[in-house]
């Protein structure tokens, strides 16, 4: 028995081996012999297919639709970096300041999961509708924006629904990576003078103040991007770049930059992977807050698998939004590292 001991680690993980051998590898093997086949007989429902090695499915998944491909990156990297900007202090002020309540706040965290997907998104439309909370008050009550201002329909709505979606997928992996920080580390960076950030934090807080608001002011399409429009570029990082110099300045302390993020950058990673993956691939929140120019690349292989019954092309879709996902992982892994993340050595 004892020389045998080295399956218990494989019987352990067949059943888990077994399942995604079925439901995972199987499905992807069919739906890539799919992608290369063509139409043989037969319409609507009782179409048939033939395995013809149709490797032009590809160029046509590629070359029909780079509006849906380029809205799919664009507004899951702005909900992800959103994600993040919000998920962080909301995780850091769990792990270092929820005291007796940390249990209670995660449970808030997590009480949208108890709601439908479908309802969540639903209430966003309505929330964000031309009579909702919100445009009644920034555009009834304090006059911010004009009467005709509307927010469905646009991207702003469509970012605003994945990231309200996907914020828990941040939060927690953070709040994990953040939890297991050990504090005395903390202390001894304090105690070698790691205060405020004071003139460097401002300058670094700034530019990333700057960029960051001229990235989401320009991914969702409120400024584009030109010489002809430099003046409203230069307004809009001169804003963003105040209030980040003014948040690094007094929010940010050398011991957070040099021994909480770098300690906590695994659980950037992780809720990164887990925020973007199933972002990119949405295609509820595009289909019930945006409109037919902010479609992303799921309502194309939904409306091609359910409604042309186009199974071929839907394949091929399907195949290179998985591609650039793994490319995107790999990009990020390589730049971030993740010997912690996997156990590896540090």
């Amino acid at each position: 028995m004892t020389r045998r001991r080295w399956l218990v680690p494989y019987l352990l993980m067949a059943p888990g081996i077994l399942f995604l051998a079925l439901f995972f590898v199987l499905p992807n093997i069919q739906m890539f012999l799919m992608s290369l086949s063509t139409k043989a007989s037969g319409t609507g429902l009782a179409r048939t297919y033939e395995f013809t090695w149709a490797w032009e499915n590809y160029a046509k998944a590629l070359t029909d639709f780079p509006l849906q491909f380029s809205n799919s990156l664009i507004y899951g990297g702005l909900a992800t970096l959103l994600c993040l900007v919000i998920g962080y202090p909301l995780a850091y002020g769990i792990a270092f300041r929820g005291g007796r309540y940390k249990n209670l706040l995660l449970f808030l965290v997590i009480a949208p999961f108890f709601t439908s997907f479908l309802i969540r998104t639903i209430s966003w439309k309505i929330i964000l509708g031309n009579d909702g909370a919100f445009l009644s008050i920034i555009r009834d009550v304090l006059g911010i924006v004009p009467p005709n201002f509307s927010i469905l329909g646009t991207p702003l709505a469509v970012v605003s629904g994945l990231t309200y979606e996907f914020l828990p997928f941040m939060v927690l992996p953070l709040y994990v990576s953040l939890e297991k920080i050990d504090r005395r580390l903390i202390e001894a960076a304090k105690d070698l003078y790691a205060g405020p950030m004071r003139q460097g934090g401002a300058l670094i807080g700034g530019f990333a103040g700057g960029g960051l608001a001229v990235v989401l002011m320009a991914g969702f399409g409120y400024l584009p991007l030109g010489v002809d429009h430099l003046p409203a570029i230069v307004l809009v990082a001169a804003i963003g770049g105040i209030t980040g110099a003014t948040i690094a300045t007094l929010l940010v302390s050398e011991s957070f930059t040099r021994i909480i993020f770098p300690l906590s950058l695994s659980g950037v990673f992780a809720g990164s992977i887990l925020t973007f993956i199933p972002a990119i691939g949405d295609y509820v929140n595009a289909d019930l807050l945006g409109n037919p120019r902010t479609q992303m690349i799921g309502n194309v292989i939904q409306n091609r698998y359910l409604a042309q019954n186009d199974y071929p092309t839907a394949a091929a879709l399907s195949f290179l939004l998985m591609a650039g996902i793994l490319i995107a992982i790999f990009v990020y892994a390589r730049a971030l590292g993740t010997d912690e993340l996997t156990g590896g050595a540090e």
